[in-house]
């Protein structure tokens, strides 16, 4: 619900340093983006018109309600320094190429993770009717392996904190990678339904495809919109429909 004055009341989460992290020379995962967007903000004047919160940094307990115990020691304790040392674990865990080891992993985590998590108490609160994380919506990361530029998926731990209070939670992924993490989080539930419009075909990750619709009691709770390039409505409604 929006306040008695009928504006919308936006919570807008954001951490200076988020912009200073680096994954590694010419990687295609660029934090200082979110800096940009920020002063993008200011720029336009938008910043008054939010509530600017600084993020929380997340838990090892907050990190442990999805992911795997070992998994998030790893990622608290790894570095460039010790990469060598653990080539094991850095294997098991997929910290490589796509997801490698940089200065402040951990860190970087607690940021756009806590963000997530702040946002979705926000709103549960009562004290903002949108919350933003724009460090947040790294979707791929799995329950104990990075993947594809993530590493703790922060999107599934929002969701569960709104489902301490919500029974059921619509998530919805707009990007041109298919939301392959959260969906497999909530495949086989039908308290979470997963909508994804992603880019499909030769293309990572490779999943998404319209018959991927979940499973036991999550059936027909994950939706897939799987677009191939050049697809326009009527083209993707003959595709699917017909």
């Amino acid at each position: 619900m929006a306040s008695g004055s009928g504006k919308r009341r936006v919570s807008f989460y954001y951490e200076h340093e988020m912009g200073n992290f680096y994954y590694a020379q010419g990687h295609p995962m660029k934090p200082h983006r979110v800096r940009m967007a920020y002063h993008l903000l200011v720029a336009y004047q938008l910043t008054p018109r939010l509530e600017l919160l600084a993020p929380p940094r997340a838990t090892e307990r907050d990190f442990t309600r999805f992911h795997a115990d070992e998994y998030v020691q790893f990622l608290k304790t790894i570095s460039p320094e010790t990469v060598s040392d653990h080539a094991t674990s850095v294997a098991r865990f997929n910290t490589v190429e796509d997801c490698p080891v940089f200065d402040g992993l951990w860190e970087f985590c607690q940021i756009q993770t806590g963000g997530s998590l702040a946002a979705a108490s926000r709103l549960l609160s009562g004290h903002a009717d949108v919350a933003i994380n724009w460090a947040g919506g790294l979707h791929h990361a799995k329950k104990a392996e990075a993947s594809g530029f993530c590493y703790a998926n922060d999107c599934v731990l929002a969701i569960l904190e709104l489902l301490k209070v919500h029974a059921r939670v619509l998530y919805v992924d707009i990007d041109i990678h298919h939301g392959d993490g959260v969906e497999e989080a909530f495949y086989t539930t039908d308290r979470v339904m997963t909508v994804s419009f992603h880019k499909f075909g030769d293309y990572f990750p490779g999943t998404g495809d319209v018959g991927d619709i979940g499973i036991g009691r999550g059936r027909n709770y994950s939706l897939n919109f799987p677009l191939h390039d050049g697809m326009d409505d009527a083209m993707f409604h003959h595709d699917v429909f017909e």
